[in-house]
């Protein structure tokens, strides 16, 4: 793929000199407009399709060690706001987008997003031809990359091709244990509902353990909504730990990096649970290739991923298709499920899993987000079936 000797800008405007680069492995060099932070960042290069959501996704933990193309051309002009922020600070390590931010125009806008990135240490690029970025992505599989923004202008090319043949990548990374919590918490924030807002749970009904690999916070509001009262546990918890709290349920969240490489602790705690409890046990994403590494199935490194707000899943027990959101790297292979375990939701774009469950207990994952509602309710019944196994498990016990 030769040079990209100049960037496309959004109209006809004077041309800017450029003050961002990005390089990929290849050798392939892409110039823009910086915007955010400066200096260098290497990472992998994902691209993702959602039309909406660009700060849910900059501050989603399943992003670390990753920068993301936005397909979508109008990024940041919705500005950003403290109540859309996933976690604390961004984790996607850069973002690349097609046309300059424009001056946000949105009621709910606190802040324009070359600002909030700039402020949250996250490089940017504009004026790139990412139609033609996510073209290479798809037919070559996720690059590694570097991403510089520097106002002068000057770039040291050989040097970034260095830096992002020299980083490790994802495959064996464990990054969980980079955006997990520090410690446990309490969780009782309920989803968004107008005209009040965030509100707080107040009346809790099942005991919930969450297990943080990189927890959104709108996965724990999904949880409080439906009634649980929520304690948020690191993802190196053991066994003995989750059951100091004597939980109802048990939830596996979202989280970055290989499935394996954090399975060699995360697994063992999981396989324990199963091995000793009854509990009925849930898990999204990272999650979900957790607890399926820990019933016998295996995880696979994809192409290029899923990443986006328009995956048509199909739920292969009732036959009903949910438009969902995803984002991952890496799939469990459907075809290395023990007995006993079956695969409950497929995706229609690829045919990758997306959706297992134990045949004789309620244990069941899937590989997408319910929580993002893209559909935008089509996946929520999820955590109302969480709810409906320990509401089950608590009358026959009773």
């Amino acid at each position: 793929m030769p040079d990209q000797s100049a960037p496309l800008l959004p109209s006809a405007t004077a041309i800017k000199a450029p003050t961002a680069c990005l390089a990929l492995t290849d050798g392939t060099v892409f110039y823009g407009h910086g915007f955010g932070a400066t200096g260098q960042t290497v990472a992998e290069l994902c691209f993702n399709t959602a039309m909406t959501g660009y700060q849910e996704i900059m501050t989603d933990p399943s992003y670390a060690g990753q920068v993301v193309t936005f397909t979508f051309p109008h990024i940041g002009n919705t500005g950003v706001n403290p109540e859309d922020d996933e976690t604390a600070d961004p984790v996607a390590a850069g973002m690349v987008v097609k046309w300059d931010p424009t001056t946000p125009s949105n009621w709910r806008s606190a802040e324009d997003l070359g600002t909030w990135l700039a402020r949250r240490g996250r490089i940017a690029i504009g004026g790139i031809d990412t139609r033609r970025l996510t073209r290479a992505i798809r037919q070559r599989g996720a690059p590694h990359v570097a991403l510089a923004h520097n106002p002068d202008g000057n770039f040291d090319i050989p040097a970034m091709m260095a830096a992002a043949r020299a980083f490790p990548g994802l495959t064996g990374a464990d990054l969980a244990k980079d955006v997990t919590c520090a410690q446990s918490y309490r969780w009782d924030e309920m989803r968004w509902a107008w005209p009040d807002g965030y509100t707080r749970q107040t009346a809790p009904v099942h005991k919930v353990v969450a297990i943080d690999y990189g927890a959104k916070r709108n996965i724990l509001r999904c949880l409080a909504t439906v009634g649980c009262d929520v304690t948020v546990l690191p993802a190196t918890a053991t066994a003995e730990e989750v059951m100091a709290h004597e939980p109802e349920g048990l939830f596996l969240s979202n989280g970055p990096g290989d499935p394996a490489a954090t399975g060699t602790y995360a697994v063992p705690m999981i396989k324990e649970i199963l091995d000793k409890t009854d509990l009925p046990i849930f898990g999204i994403c990272l999650g979900h290739q957790m607890l399926g590494i820990a019933l016998g199935a295996q995880t696979i490194k994809m192409n290029h991923g899923h990443h986006g707000a328009n995956h048509p899943v199909k739920d292969l027990e009732t036959g009903k298709v949910e438009i969902t959101s995803m984002n991952h790297g890496f799939a469990i292979d459907s075809q290395s499920l023990p007995a006993g375990v079956i695969e409950t939701h497929r995706s229609l774009f690829d045919g990758s899993n997306c959706g297992i469950r134990m045949t004789d207990r309620p244990v069941f994952s899937v590989q997408y987000h319910p929580e993002a509602s893209p559909g935008p309710q089509d996946s929520f019944y999820l955590f109302e079936r969480f709810v409906t196994a320990m509401k089950a498990r608590a009358a026959a016990t009773a």
